[in-house]
């Protein structure tokens, strides 16, 4: 496991970074989510089944920070991208405007990275993405994030990601979403 660090700083409260057998702390890793982005029951619900099938691709990754006594505080997950899956389908027209439709091809999807909010600020969603991409053979990593500033938006770019598309819409999403990509390994620092 490695301490969640925020590269100048030491460690936050022992938390560590490492292996997590996603699909046995399922619930444990939405709860964080909820907390993080404000989910309801029932979207809950819904991505738990999401989650679960998304750990049945070959190469699905999943990191958890857990702290001394193994609560779960954050978690990332992410695969190889498929041109296939659904997400690759509904960014795919976006990011052939923009021309940025190569960036499908040969990376890795940063599926989701949350933070519970107790434990944001800390380096732990930076040592989560970083770990993880850390160990895929892939040259570049791509994401969605909400299109909006934010913390999390502020982090991608801090690492080096820059909008691929923007004002991405997905079905039943509220708010729109941009599509990040990255060259790997992402950039360290502040």
């Amino acid at each position: 496991m490695a301490p969640a660090v925020t590269g100048n700083g030491p460690a936050h409260s022992g938390i560590e970074v490492g292996p997590l057998d996603l699909a046995a702390r399922v619930d444990e890793a939405l709860h964080v989510q909820a907390a993080a982005f404000g989910l309801s029951q029932d979207e809950i619900d819904v991505r738990r089944h999401i989650v679960l099938r998304h750990l049945d691709h070959p190469g699905a990754r999943a990191l958890g920070a857990l702290t001394p006594d193994g609560r779960l505080v954050g978690f990332v997950y992410g695969l190889p991208n498929d041109r296939a899956h659904w997400w690759s389908t509904v960014v795919e027209p976006y990011l052939r405007a923009t021309g940025s439709d190569g960036w499908l091809d040969d990376s890795f999807v940063i599926t989701e990275l949350h933070v519970h909010p107790d434990h944001q600020q800390h380096g732990i969603g930076r040592t989560l993405i970083t770990t993880i991409t850390d160990a895929v053979p892939h040259p570049r990593s791509i994401l969605s994030a909400i299109d909006k500033d934010s913390p999390a938006r502020a982090l991608y770019r801090a690492l080096g990601y820059r909008d691929l598309a923007r004002q991405v819409v997905f079905p039943s999403a509220p708010l729109p979403y941009a599509v990040m990509g990255a060259p790997l390994p992402l950039l360290r620092g502040d």
